[in-house]
């Protein structure tokens, strides 16, 4: 029986496995022993199954007989129930000017709760322009002012930070 092409930092199969003796367990989960490579693959060959190495790192390396493609098929199926249980944290940014007018900066300090409700980390950056970077306490006394306003619902991930021509400052849900 031969295996089908597998790629190459996964599972040996059959003839892929290329050790002279190896540590066997049957079909039923049973320990047979350390035998020859040959003899498991003449077991795996009489019951209609495959000799997959299942454990390389072992001394000698543990193979079992079982049927590849079902095997293969659970594999996939627990990583994507692994993928389905991963939260995943995604970051949203929120770019402000040291002069933006207060009717805006309160739309964008909603915006920004509702980042942070959602469980989103947020990224605040404030933006300098020519002669603006000569009054970078402008940029300070605005990003105080967003914490001040989100110090109910956030607390300070990675505190202000100058970033060439911006301020930046990270907040995440308390």
């Amino acid at each position: 029986m031969r295996s089908p092409p597998i790629k190459e930092n996964q599972l040996r199969v059959n003839d892929q496995i290329n050790v002279s003796r190896i540590r066997l367990i049957d079909e039923q989960g049973k320990q047979q022993g350390i035998v020859d490579t040959d003899k498991g693959l003449q077991m795996a060959d009489e019951a209609g199954l495959d000799l997959v190495e299942v454990a390389p790192g072992a001394e000698p390396p543990v193979c079992k007989i079982m049927d590849l493609g079902k095997y293969l098929y659970e594999l996939a199926k627990k990583e994507k129930d692994q993928k389905k249980k991963q939260h995943v944290i995604h970051k949203k940014e929120i770019r402000l000017r040291p002069r933006t007018e207060e009717h805006d900066l309160m739309h964008k300090i909603r915006h920004a709760r509702k980042f942070l409700e959602d469980g989103n980390r947020l990224k605040i950056t404030i933006m300098f322009r020519g002669r603006e970077l000569a009054n970078k306490e402008f940029g300070y006394k605005l990003l105080e002012r967003v914490q001040r306003e989100l110090e109910d619902l956030a607390k300070i991930d990675k505190g202000p930070t100058e970033e060439g021509r911006n301020i930046v400052l990270f907040l995440a849900k308390k």
